[in-house]
This record gives C-alpha cells, sequence and structure tokens, in this order.
C-alpha cells in the first residue's frame, strides 16, 4: 500500500508498509508490557530479603545497566515454594506490579548460591554452626554468624521455644536435611524439652511399657497419647488384631524416638 501526497515540490509517494510494520511492533510490545507476558528471562542476584514483609531484591543488568526489582517471597496462595536468601543467583521474567505502578519480578527460579554451598561443604565435615535468632510472624529463623545466609529453625513439638532474650545470644545450631536443598532447615545443639519427653527418653533407654490412649482411629490406625496426653504417637492396626476405639487403655513399647518422630508398638507384640 501506497501513500500518495502533494507537497510544494509536486507528488511524493510514501510507502506505508514500513510504517505499519513498525507500529505493530511498538503496539505489540506495548500490549505485552502491559499485561506482563513478556517473555524474556534475565538473571540476578538477590540483594535483599524482607522476611517480615515477605520480599526480596534482584540486582541485575539489563543492556548494560545496573538494575534492581522487588518479588514477593511468597505464592499468591501464601506458601513459600523456595526460602529465598541474600546471595541466591536466581532467573525471572518481569511483569507489571498488581497496581500496575512499576515492574516486578515473577517466575523467579532458584539457581545457585556460593556462599550457602560452602556451608553446606562445611556442614558435610563438621555440622555445627554458630547465628542468631531472628522472629518473623511466629516463626524463628537463624542467621548464621559469618555471613547473610538464614535458615528456618526447626523446634520439635516436645522443644519448649526460645526466650526472648536469646534473641541476643550467639546459640549453636546444625544444618538439617543436606540432601534436599529446598528444605534446609536449623536445629539447635541445646534441646528444651518439656519434662514428659525427657521421660520418655528415658523409657526408650529402657524398653519399659507404657500406658496409652487411644484419642483417635482411622481404618489403618490409632492416634495415641501417652505420659498425661503430652506424648503423641500412633499404631498401625493389623488384620485380626481387633477393634480399638476412642478411649481403650493399652500398653505401649517406645521402639523409635527422635526430636521430631516418636513410633510404638503393642506391648507384649
Amino acid at each position: 500500500m501506497t501513500d500518495v501526497r502533494m507537497t510544494g515540490a509536486g507528488l511524493r509517494v510514501y510507502s506505508n508498509i514500513g510504517r505499519q510494520s513498525s507500529a505493530i511492533k511498538h503496539q505489540q510490545s506495548a500490549i505485552a508490557y502491559l499485561c506482563g507476558m513478556s517473555e524474556e528471562i534475565y538473571k540476578g542476584h538477590i540483594s535483599f530479603v524482607n522476611y517480615e514483609k515477605h520480599f526480596a531484591t534482584i540486582d541485575y543488568v539489563k543492556n548494560g545497566k545496573a538494575r534492581s526489582v522487588n518479588c514477593k517471597t511468597l505464592d499468591a496462595d501464601g506458601k513459600k515454594r523456595h526460602h529465598f536468601r541474600m546471595g541466591d543467583n536466581v532467573q525471572f521474567q518481569l511483569r507489571l506490579s498488581d497496581r500496575g505502578d512499576k515492574m516486578t519480578a515473577h517466575n523467579v527460579k532458584f539457581l545457585y548460591n556460593t556462599q550457602l554451598e560452602v556451608l553446606l561443604n562445611k556442614a558435610m565435615v563438621e555440622n555445627r554452626f554458630a547465628g542468631f535468632l531472628k522472629k518473623v510472624d511466629d516463626e524463628w529463623l537463624i542467621k548464621e554468624h559469618g555471613s547473610y545466609i538464614f535458615f528456618p529453625l526447626r523446634l520439635s513439638r516436645w522443644e519448649k521455644p526460645p526466650a526472648e532474650q536469646a534473641l541476643n545470644e550467639v546459640i549453636s545450631f546444625s544444618i538439617q536435611n543436606l540432601d534436599k536443598p529446598n528444605q534446609l532447615v536449623a536445629e539447635l545443639f541445646s534441646h528444651d524439652f518439656i519434662p514428659e519427653y525427657r521421660k520418655a527418653q528415658q523409657l526408650y533407654k529402657d524398653k519399659k511399657p507404657v500406658e496409652a490412649t487411644v484419642v483417635r482411629v482411622s481404618p489403618y490406625a490409632a492416634y495415641l497419647e501417652i505420659l498425661e496426653g503430652k506424648i503423641q504417637s500412633k499404631i498401625n492396626l493389623k488384620e485380626g488384631q481387633g477393634e480399638m476405639k476412642e478411649g481403650d487403655k493399652l500398653e505401649v513399647v517406645i521402639t523409635y524416638l527422635s526430636p521430631q518422630r516418636i513410633v510404638v508398638e503393642k506391648a507384649g507384640d
């Protein structure tokens, strides 16, 4: 298609094809920008994490210029797919924020963290670290002393939470789930267990039976409470074992005990 115009110098012919093609490209870019449909993938590293407000800042380079952008550390459903840390190298895409006033990072994927890898390699040899506690909402985090690496603190259900004054003290911890990088947690070296758990430890060591009460029954298991209801466990129901109902009493022996799990079996089985 052409455009013929009368000018002072006479007739001049313009080609619309190039202009139309350019306009379409600009239109497509604008739509992609406004709708967050850009498929371009960027790489950068996390320079800041706000655990209280659940966002992180990513530093990256675009067209030779240093830039930064924020991202949410929780999904839309409020779940945390990855525990982001300072120093994480990530890849991401850009789109407009929910308010439409700035760009934000989405589809953020963890790639690696060199500083974290150093700590994990150390843990394979000597899994003992020093750090400081931090409380965010109802969760506890531990910041490793020599870095800005934070780990979620895993507490036993039978363990008393740290006291508020412990926030200013150096504590010792280990890193757990070393074979599961996305599920790394910290565990205290010094546990403050409730008295009933200490008693359960002694029962396990002595292999002595203890009375348990059935509090719930499913088709496959009976859920139990022992030591005044402070310790919870279950036993699998076997065919021909007889029916159990809520409130039944039975003697059990602790066959496995850890801060996260207690396994029992019916005494005499």
